[in-house]
C-alpha cells in the first residue's frame, strides 16, 4: 500500500503543480476569472478579493503539489489536500450544471476544459485523495518539522513573489492567442469546411381553442395561424463548431467603422494602445503615449492607435482631463484584457504580425529613444504661418512635410530592448525552476520514507 499512496502523491502533486503554474505566470487572468465568478454568484461585493485570491491561490496550489511530492507534513497536507479537493469539486458540479461560468479556469488560458470535463477532472482527482485522506493515519513523519515548514513557507511567499512580478510586467509565458510572433489575419481564419454552431430551436404556440401551449420544432411547427398564436422561440447550443483562435479582434472608430483590415494590412508600424478601463489605468502611462501619437507626423511608417472599452463620452472627457493629445477608437473589454495583462498595454503590428508586447510600466518613452524627437513633434505642431498656409493651398506644402525620418530604426532599438526584458523573463522563470529543483535534489539526498 505504501507504493500506491507515493504514487497517488506524486501524480496529484504534479497535476498540482502543472495548474498553480499555470496561473502563477497569469495572476491578472486568474483575478478577471475570480470576478467573473463573484458577479455570477451575485457577489459583486468581495471583487476586491479578485487580486489577492488570484495571486494566493495558484501559490498554494503551486506549493501543494510540491510538498506531496516531497511528502512533507503529510497528515496536515492530506488534509489540505481533501479540503481544496472537496470544495472545488462541489463548486464545478454547480458550474457543471447551471454554467454560470463557461470555463472554470483550473488551468488557466493553457487547457481549456468545459465545466462537464473539470467536474470530471476532479472526480477522478477525489480518488486517490481520498485514498490518501483515509490512510492518513498509517503516515509517518519522518523529517525535520521545524525545518519543512519553512520551506513550506517559504515556498508559499516566493510564489506569491513570482505571481506579483507577472502581475507588474506581462506574465513570462503567454498561454493567449495574441502571443509574439502571431500573424493575426491567419489565426482569424476559419478553414474551408469547419463544422459550424449547431443549435436546436423550439417554437412554441398556443392553440386559439383550447388556449394550451405546445412545443415545436423547425419542422413540425403549426402553419395554420388561425388555430394556432406563436407565443416564443429558444434556440439552445447542441453542438460547438470551431472557433478561431483569434474571433473578436476588432477595432471601431467614431464613425462605426472597423479598422482591422487596415491595420493588418499596412506594411509599416502600427503602435497600439491598449486600456480597457481608463478609470484605473495609470494617467503617467496614457501621458506618454502622447508623444508616440505625434509620432505619426515625423515618420511616415508608423501608426498609432489608441484603444479602449471606456465609453466614448467619457474617453473624451478623461482625455481632456489628462490633456491626452490623441483620440481613442472603441473594442470589447474581453479582448483588450486577453491581449495584454496591463492597463495600459502596448501591442506592435508589422506586417499583420505581433513583433512587440510591453505592460505600459515597462513601454519605453520617447524621449528615451530619442532625446530630439519630442521637440521635432512639437516644432511639427506649431500652427502654420501665413507663407505656409499659401504654400499648403497651392498644393505644395507635401513637398515641405515633417515626415523626414523612418521609425524602422527606432523601432530596432525598442525592440532590442523588449529581447533583452524577455531574456530577464526567462531568467526569472530559469531561477524559480531552480529553486524548485534544489528543493527536489536536497530531498533525494534526505533518507527516502515511502
Amino acid at each position: 500500500m505504501k507504493y500506491l499512496r507515493l504514487i497517488a502523491r506524486i501524480l496529484i502533486g504534479i497535476v498540482f503543480v502543472f495548474s498553480g503554474f499555470v496561473k502563477a505566470v497569469d495572476p491578472l487572468g486568474f483575478t478577471y476569472k475570480f470576478g467573473d465568478y463573484f458577479t455570477a454568484f451575485r457577489l459583486g461585493f468581495l471583487d476586491f478579493l479578485s487580486l489577492p485570491l488570484g495571486i494566493a491561490l495558484p501559490a498554494m496550489e503551486l506549493a501543494l503539489g510540491v510538498l506531496l511530492i516531497l511528502g512533507y507534513r503529510r497528515r496536515f497536507m492530506y488534509w489540505l489536500l481533501f479540503a481544496f479537493m472537496a470544495f472545488f469539486s462541489l463548486l464545478t458540479l454547480v458550474l457543471a450544471l447551471f454554467n454560470p461560468v463557461h470555463d472554470c479556469g483550473c488551468f488557466g488560458d493553457a487547457v481549456v476544459l468545459s465545466n462537464w470535463q473539470t467536474f470530471l477532472k476532479n472526480v477522478l482527482l477525489m480518488l486517490p485523495t481520498l485514498f490518501l485522506f483515509l490512510g492518513r493515519h498509517r503516515e509517518e513523519e519522518h523529517g525535520h518539522a521545524g525545518a519543512e515548514w519553512l520551506i513550506s513557507i517559504f515556498l508559499f511567499f516566493g510564489l506569491c513573489l513570482f505571481s506579483v512580478w507577472n502581475l507588474r510586467h506581462i506574465p513570462v509565458l503567454d498561454f493567449r492567442p495574441y502571443d509574439l510572433g502571431t500573424l493575426i489575419e491567419e489565426d482569424m481564419r476559419v478553414p474551408e469546411g469547419a463544422p459550424v454552431d449547431r443549435y436546436e430551436t423550439t417554437l412554441v404556440y398556443r392553440n386559439r381553442e383550447s388556449g394550451k401551449e405546445e412545443s415545436f420544432g423547425l419542422d413540425d411547427y403549426p402553419r395554420d395561424t388561425l388555430a394556432w398564436t406563436f407565443v416564443s422561440s429558444d434556440s439552445k447550443l447542441i453542438e460547438k463548431g470551431y472557433e478561431a483562435p483569434i474571433h473578436d479582434f476588432a477595432l471601431v472608430n467614431d464613425d462605426g467603422e472597423d479598422q482591422v483590415d487596415q491595420i493588418l494590412a499596412d506594411e509599416d508600424y502600427s503602435l497600439l494602445m491598449l486600456a480597457y478601463d481608463l478609470h484605473h489605468s495609470n494617467p503617467e502611462f496614457l501621458r506618454k503615449a502622447n508623444d508616440w501619437a505625434g509620432l505619426e507626423l515625423l515618420a511616415d511608417d508608423f501608426r498609432f492607435y489608441a484603444v479602449t472599452a471606456t465609453v466614448g463620452n467619457e474617453a473624451a472627457e478623461l482625455a481632456a482631463e489628462l490633456g491626452l493629445a490623441y483620440d481613442f477608437y472603441a473594442a470589447d473589454e474581453i479582448m483588450l484584457k486577453t491581449i495584454v495583462r496591463s492597463n495600459p498595454g502596448f501591442m506592435l503590428i508589422k506586417n499583420g504580425v505581433i513583433v512587440g508586447k510591453w505592460a505600459g510600466r515597462d513601454f519605453p518613452s520617447l524621449l528615451s529613444i530619442d532625446p530630439s524627437l519630442p521637440e521635432q513633434i512639437e516644432n511639427a505642431t506649431v500652427p502654420m504661418d501665413q507663407d505656409s498656409q499659401l504654400l499648403e493651398e497651392a498644393g505644395v506644402w507635401d513637398d515641405f512635410s515633417f515626415a523626414t525620418m523612418k521609425f524602422d530604426r527606432y523601432a530596432q532599438q525598442i525592440l532590442a530592448e523588449e529581447n533583452a526584458a524577455d531574456a530577464e523573463r526567462r531568467l526569472v522563470l530559469l531561477c524559480l525552476l531552480g529553486g524548485l529543483v534544489l528543493v527536489l535534489i536536497a530531498r533525494i539526498f534526505a533518507p527516502l520514507h515511502l
